[in-house]
């Protein structure tokens, strides 16, 4: 059984980044039994505040994965990184802009 003291490490990352980047929006928070080594990050809708995410993170542009769902009518940024030996998991949710770039043509 995974007790609350299981989750102390994304717990103690939420804290710091709270107080690193107290301007930052605020994301999404996960934290779950099932991984209780990682925090998980998510932001809706605004791929500028998944952009100021991944920097505050240091998590490089390049290993950012790029993927759609919901036939092809969301884009899915996710990028993974270590800090403070937690885990840490961003995720962006934005409408598909090419899609919808497409569609207006």
């Amino acid at each position: 059984m995974t007790t609350i003291a299981d989750l102390s490490r994304p717990l103690a990352l939420l804290r710091l980044l709270a107080a690193d980047h107290p301007t930052l929006p605020a994301p999404h928070v996960g934290v779950s039994p099932h991984r209780p080594d990682c925090l998980q990050l998510s932001v809706h809708g605004d791929l500028g505040v998944f952009e100021a995410w991944r920097e505050a993170l240091g998590i490089e542009p390049a290993t950012v994965r790029r993927n759609l769902q919901s036939g092809d009518t969301t884009m899915v940024l996710s990028g993974f990184g270590t800090i403070a030996d937690a885990k840490v998991e961003l995720l962006g949710y934005s409408r598909n802009l090419a899609l919808v770039a497409e569609a207006a043509a």
